[in-house]
């Protein structure tokens, strides 16, 4: 009994693994098949009954295709190769990178965007510099675009002498491309670092798009270890453009990019808010990763929601600073630039 009864659950398993892989396989072929899309759907219809009548309804050996199909599919995909060179978003057309000098960074490909609608905008790519010396901090902006399970962050770094400097880590899209959640966990986009100034990485958020949401928290973090991870970030974005990544919307996101740029032993445990990055904040509140101001973090939240600001400051050069005034995270804090 017990001999058939880990038989039964043997062939359940294989049999769920199989019909996983094959659906798996379909996802590959109907986003990433490189030809007419007519021509790819229908070659995914076909793949799929093929694939599934060999599986479920096969002898031993002709079972074997249900299998060798989706596998087969697996080694052409892994052989799809990213790029720089397509025909990119006007946002995304550039590939920025750093160039480090001792203390002195220059930012090449900075991004400056002046945005009249969330489509609509005046392209501006900025070689700026700054000194490494010059951080006193970073702050966090968690931006929500409808779900409040999925969220985007967008790391500022503040500096003494200057404007902040933003990075953020999105999906590098073509201008006949939309995003798909499902899409993402294929091989569609690119990933890229967008090095930008917070009146358009941030501001486009607020003040353009609809129905999106930016909170900004001060990260308790001292000016030296501030330091360290902006050279983290420089050399993620240097790195990724002598080498291009695929985005994955699990393993390669904004998020999971973060974490990746410390090494293996230095990484933050696995927490399931990583994955579901629309908790990201709460999980950060909880190891004492913000500047709390001493509030629960329900209010400190609340408290930390920018738009308004954003909206009423605009245009102003003084844009920074006024979407930090009153917030909890930032009251005794007058070094913004």
């Amino acid at each position: 009994m017990l001999r058939r009864f880990l038989q039964l659950v043997g062939v359940l398993f294989l049999g769920l693994f199989g019909l996983l892989f094959i659906s798996w396989a379909a996802g590959a072929l109907w986003f990433d098949l490189p030809c007419n899309p007519l021509i790819k759907k229908i070659l995914t219809v076909l793949f799929v009954i093929i694939a599934t009548f060999f599986a479920i309804f096969g002898k031993r050996t002709r079972r074997l295709i249900g299998f060798a199909l989706p596998t087969m599919v697996a080694i052409w995909w892994f052989t799809v190769k990213p790029s720089h060179h397509r025909d990119w978003k006007p946002e995304v057309a550039q590939t920025p990178w750093a160039e480090i000098n001792g203390d002195e960074i220059t930012l090449h490909h900075f991004r400056n965007f002046d945005y009249s609608t969330d489509k609509d905008s005046t392209p501006v790519w900025e070689t700026r510099k700054v000194r490494i010396s010059q951080i006193t901090g970073i702050d966090l902006a968690i931006n929500y675009w409808g779900s409040p399970y999925m969220a985007h962050p967008i790391a500022s770094f503040q500096f003494a002498d200057g404007p902040p400097v933003c990075f953020s880590i999105e999906t590098r899209m073509e201008k006949n491309e939309v995003y798909s959640a499902i899409g993402g966990i294929y091989r569609q986009y690119e990933l890229i670092y967008i090095a930008a100034d917070e009146r358009d990485v941030i501001r486009v958020r607020t003040n353009h798009r609809k129905g999106e949401d930016i909170y900004l928290y001060r990260l308790a973090i001292t000016p030296e270890a501030a330091k360290v991870r902006f050279y983290d970030y420089l050399t993620a974005m240097n790195e990724l453009r002598e080498r291009p990544q695929w985005y994955n919307a699990i393993t390669n996101n904004c998020t999971t990019n973060i974490r990746t740029q410390h090494d293996k032993t230095k990484r933050s445990p696995w927490d399931w808010r990583i994955l579901i990055n629309g908790f990201a904040d709460e999980m950060l509140y909880e190891t004492d990763a913000f500047q709390q101001a001493g509030l629960p973090f329900t209010v400190l939240k609340k408290q930390s929601h920018i738009n308004a600001a954003a909206k009423a400051g605009d245009a102003s050069p003084d844009f920074s600073r006024l979407i930090r005034t009153n917030l909890p995270s930032f009251r005794s804090d007058q070094q913004i630039k």
